[in-house]
């Protein structure tokens, strides 16, 4: 297995993984607006876009992206997303692409990967805390949609 950083000509193959992972959170499943939305992201270096590679399948994604802390005055990167298929779970996919990642970051000089997950999530949770995350106990999270 093996990952890549992935490029604008990647966008089709990512877009079904992105796809998945949103209708994981209750979208619609849907690859084309899923595939314009890493177009954006890419193409305007945004953010990161990881893609395990299992032979020539694509098994696993994560899209990360690059922010600043103010109060540590440093770089921090937010792993938004992250998603693996089905039958790849529990193949070492997962611990390739938060491998990868924290690798990355390093070397872009962050000194934080964050990240979120849903409450009922337990199977993430777990993964994130055998790689080292821990949970924030400190700040509450809050959002105001708008649409």
């Amino acid at each position: 297995m093996t990952v890549i950083r992935a490029t604008i000509e990647d966008v089709l193959e990512a877009a079904q993984l992105f796809a998945a992972y949103r209708e994981f959170y209750g979208e619609p499943y849907d690859v084309a607006p899923a595939a314009a939305f890493l177009a954006s992201r890419i193409s305007r270096d945004e953010s990161v876009v990881l893609l395990a590679l299992d032979g020539d399948e694509v098994v696993g994604f994560t899209q990360i992206y690059p922010m600043f802390s103010s109060t540590r005055l440093a770089r921090i990167w937010v792993l938004n997303d992250l998603f693996v298929v089905e039958h790849a779970r529990g193949t070492g996919v997962v611990d390739k692409l938060l491998d990868t990642a924290a690798n990355m970051a390093v070397d872009a000089g962050a000194i934080s990967i964050e990240l979120s997950t849903a409450h009922a999530n337990e199977r993430a949770q777990a993964v994130y805390v055998r790689h080292g995350y821990q949970l924030d106990e400190v700040y509450r999270s809050y959002e105001k949609p708008l649409l």
